[in-house]
């Protein structure tokens, strides 16, 4: 049997994949906006897209698990929950933007 302290929460992943993806994708836009809508760009990012998405998703259902196990440290993972779920307005942005020009 496991026993969980009232220690922090230090998973720290999360929080990088989310930094991450927010960086690499703010650069493709900047880099597309830049370029004048080259679709170079645009071919370039699908692949980056399409992973972050999958990468994403998985980390969202494993700190859900965590979620749901670790009721001690509830608190923690739901803002980290929350930093994860901060892209999608973000990347919404960039796609109406995209999309207008």
């Amino acid at each position: 049997m496991k026993i969980y302290t009232s220690a922090s929460f230090q998973e720290q992943q999360s929080t990088e994949l989310a930094i991450g993806s927010f960086v690499i994708s703010t650069l493709l836009f900047i880099l597309y906006i830049t370029a004048k809508q080259s679709a170079d760009i645009l071919i370039i990012a699908a692949p980056f897209i399409a992973s972050a998405i999958l990468l994403n998703l998985i980390m969202l259902s494993h700190l859900t698990d965590l979620f749901v196990r670790k009721s001690q440290q509830r608190k923690d993972i739901a803002v980290k929950i929350l930093i994860l779920l901060s892209n999608i307005p973000i990347a919404f942005l960039y796609y109406l933007i995209i999309m207008k020009l």
